[in-house]
């Protein structure tokens, strides 16, 4: 009875080892992430607030092997590495490890499809050798998004929503350009602790860092005590992530802060004074548009109209008045005359407007003579009758003398 006992109580230690080693949970993925967590249901169980679940995770550490790190140090950082691995649940489906050891230039000591229990890992790790000068921390990362986190070197595909997180452990300044590097990783959904030991430069670390930075920025004095910091690791990963395991009231988009969280809304809302639920923002009230006229709302958003008789311009924000004259715009047949909004139509000379206020028809002139005007007519008319009679009538007078004179001249030549 007594062995008995004695197995069983192997047995719970056994199983107590293994449920701490079960029991560790991923940070959140930071809020610049590709990825929201969505609201989900409280889970039902009493537990759920305090137990640490375990989640996997791409794990990538970047190791600063520069002439600075004396070879004595570097093997402590290789004891912080084991260390760490020791308190990771590492498998193929759960936790991936992978080690980057860089100075002027970077090696991939091995990927995250390498390796897939401790043993094997600390065995690669006790075999890394340090490199040489430089400490080219900007190129470390880049070559750990191209060359490590893909799918080739073991990074899960991103339908699975594993979490990817880089530790870098540096004593130095960065001698290339970290700052953008670090961005663009961060913005590539990787999360980034930075860890300075002695000489390190705090606001490179910063730099590095994702937010909130109190939770992704360790300093130590020396790499003698940079053991100290693998339970600060394990707090953070063991932490319960209050927003990935939907134990929130937070109605759209929830935002890990430290043990806790806050709520936060999707573009185009904002948050109510309860500090919880989300409502649409009136893009078109004073001050948030700068639309020339019209604003209209539009999905969280706005686009710009103008009034009637002004045309939206190319920037999409102003408005020029309409030229209602210009051709396609009125229907005038002949003449359109531009107002301030409006325009009216005319015609060409010789032409009169019809009823229809569009079309032209060709002016009928019309003579209208007075009676006063007609008797003076008819007097001239018969002055002119009387003179046309008497300039006839002399006329053949005229005749009748001609003819007695040449007869007479003819009388006088046969004499």
């Amino acid at each position: 009875m007594g062995r008995a006992l004695g197995i069983l109580g192997t047995m719970g230690r056994a199983l107590g080892i293994l449920g701490c080693c079960l029991a560790l949970a991923l940070p959140a993925a930071p809020r610049g992430s590709a990825i929201r967590p969505r609201r989900q249901p409280r889970p039902g169980g009493p537990s759920a607030d305090t137990t640490c679940k375990n989640r996997p995770l791409d794990l990538v550490f970047i190791v600063d092997s520069s002439r600075s790190v004396q070879p004595e140090e570097f093997e402590k950082v290789k004891v912080f590495l084991s260390e760490m691995i020791d308190t990771l649940d590492v498998g193929e489906r759960t936790t991936r490890v992978a080690v980057m050891n860089y100075a002027s230039t970077v090696k991939v000591e091995f990927p995250l499809r390498t390796y897939f229990d401790k043993a094997s890992l600390k065995e690669a790790v006790s075999r890394i050798e340090p490199l040489s000068a430089g400490t080219m921390t900007g190129l470390a990362i880049q070559t750990a998004m191209d060359e490590v986190f893909t799918e080739e070197m073991g990074t899960r595909p991103a339908t699975l929503n594993i979490p990817k997180v880089v530790i870098v452990v540096t004593d130095g300044r960065p001698q290339d350009q970290v700052q953008e590097v670090a961005a663009s990783a961060r913005t590539a959904g990787i999360e980034i602790y930075a860890v300075g030991v002695d000489r390190a430069d705090m606001q490179s670390l910063r730099i590095m860092a994702s937010e909130p930075l109190d939770e992704h920025v360790f300093y130590v004095e020396t790499y003698g005590v940079i053991e100290k910091l693998t339970s600060k690791f394990r707090e953070t990963f063991c932490a319960v992530n209050v927003c990935a395991l939907g134990i929130h009231d937070c109605e759209q988009f929830c935002v890990r802060n430290g043990r806790s969280y806050l709520c936060d809304c999707y573009e185009g809302y904002t948050l109510n004074p309860d500090k919880r639920t989300c409502s649409a923002v009136d893009t078109c009230a004073p001050g948030r548009h700068d639309c020339d006229q019209i604003c209209v709302s539009n999905n969280g958003s706005y686009v710009c109209d103008c009034h009637e008789g002004y045309t939206l311009n190319p920037d999409k924000k102003t408005c020029s008045a309409v030229d209602v004259c210009a051709p396609g715009r009125h229907d005038c047949e002949q003449v359109c005359v531009r107002g301030d909004l409006f325009f009216s139509c005319d015609c060409y000379q010789g032409y009169t407007l019809n009823p229809d206020k569009k079309t032209c028809s060709r002016a009928i002139t019309s003579s209208l003579v007075t009676t006063e005007e007609s008797c003076k007519c008819e007097a001239i008319a018969a002055l002119q009758d009387s003179v046309t009679s008497r300039l006839e009538a002399l006329s053949t007078k005229l005749d009748e003398v001609s003819e007695k004179l040449r007869a007479y001249q003819d009388r006088q030549q046969v004499v």
